[in-house]
């Protein structure tokens, strides 16, 4: 009697709430695309924006000049991995330039066509990037552990040097590729090598497999310190 009927409609609210979420969930997942949408050609706009008002020109920051661009593909796989941008000669991108984020130093372009650029990312076996403890500690390289996306070690840190994990690493701005102070990541265990120097863990801000939209940055002093090494 009561007790199946109510059984029952138990079961048909059951089901109509299961119908009932199910429809929510396909509108939350169409709005999902419609904001991601929204936010990539915000995105583009922006890049477009910042290009049209001539960031990449002679009026530069601290001797680098800086072009916004977005990546059109990206591989992750491999000990040799690279980028492709979608700028290159025709946008004024030249080989060596940097490729950076505002938490990473991504990459170093190699080779340029009209419309296109391939970059070395720093996931790339032997690749290394100048970089210090804090903004004044001391400096060696940063190199990617070669397993994890986020992962890399900084080495040659003398061994006398205080620092605790949690520390923060920047670029050195000793390269002639990369400005100096952009924050790469955070130093957690260090190991002494060779009873000389410090190998220290660091896991990276940037999330190298999520890339969408990088700078490209020109050192354009770079000419100048290169003539004035090759005098000595």
């Amino acid at each position: 009697g009561q007790s199946v009927m109510n059984s029952v409609w138990g079961l048909s609210q059951s089901v109509s709430d299961y119908f009932s979420l199910r429809t929510q969930n396909d509108s939350l997942a169409l709005e999902n695309h419609r904001l991601r949408t929204r936010l990539e050609a915000l995105e583009e706009y922006v890049a477009d924006s910042l290009l049209a008002a001539r960031v990449y020109s002679k009026g530069n920051i601290g001797g680098f000049a800086y072009l916004p661009a977005k990546i059109s593909k990206i591989s992750n796989n491999t000990q040799h991995n690279y980028i492709i941008v979608g700028k290159g000669s025709n946008d004024g991108v030249t080989e060596g330039s940097g490729i950076i984020k505002g938490q990473g130093a991504i990459g170093v372009i190699d080779a340029v066509s009209p419309n296109f650029s391939y970059a070395r990312s720093f996931k790339n076996h032997g690749m290394s990037i100048s970089a210090r403890l804090g903004k004044t500690g001391a400096a060696g390289p940063l190199t990617w552990d070669g397993i994890h996306s986020n992962k890399a070690y900084l080495k040659e840190i003398p061994h006398h040097m205080t620092f605790s994990p949690g520390d923060t690493v920047f670029t050195s701005g000793y390269s002639s590729i990369f400005p100096p102070d952009i924050p790469l990541g955070i130093t957690g265990e260090a190991r002494i090598v060779n009873g000389a120097t410090y190998e220290i863990d660091v896991t990276l801000f940037e999330d190298y497999s999520a890339l969408r939209y990088i700078t490209i940055v020109d050192n354009l002093n770079e000419e100048e310190i290169k003539s004035l090494e090759g005098t000595r």
